[in-house]
């Protein structure tokens, strides 16, 4: 499942990823972050890894599809996750996105949100 939560005027996405993504999570969750890359043209996105399993087979098309029409369109991706393949999932999305990418420890979620803002705060000036 993915929750969101839309941060400083939808500059920035807050994602909450939990179990295992399909490709009906993206259905629902596209249109809304495609309307921030339009109204904004570049976003930023803070995501919480939260019991998270990775994806079906038709979620990990979606997702691929997804990073290959918008990896322009992100700025900073901040991952915050526990789990190591989490953390090395930080550094294989890097060759594919021009978005500068970091990975967070739960403990550290508030640098995590500090780090996002700061970018997006520079991308509205």
């Amino acid at each position: 499942m993915i929750e969101f939560t839309k941060l400083h005027e939808g500059r920035i996405l807050q994602l909450t990823l939990t179990g295992k993504l399909s490709r009906e999570d993206y259905k629902h969750f596209l249109p809304e972050i495609e309307q921030l890359i339009e109204t904004h043209g570049k976003i930023s996105i803070l995501m919480f890894m939260v019991d998270f399993h990775g994806w079906t087979a038709g979620g990990l098309v979606e997702d691929t599809q997804f990073a290959v029409r918008h990896a322009r369109h992100i700025d900073r991706i901040a991952m915050v996750g526990d789990k190591k393949w989490e953390h090395g999932m930080a550094v294989v999305c890097k060759p594919f996105t021009s978005a500068e990418i970091r990975f967070f420890e739960p403990s550290q979620a508030a640098d995590a949100r500090a780090w996002v803002e700061h970018g997006a705060k520079a991308e509205a000036a």
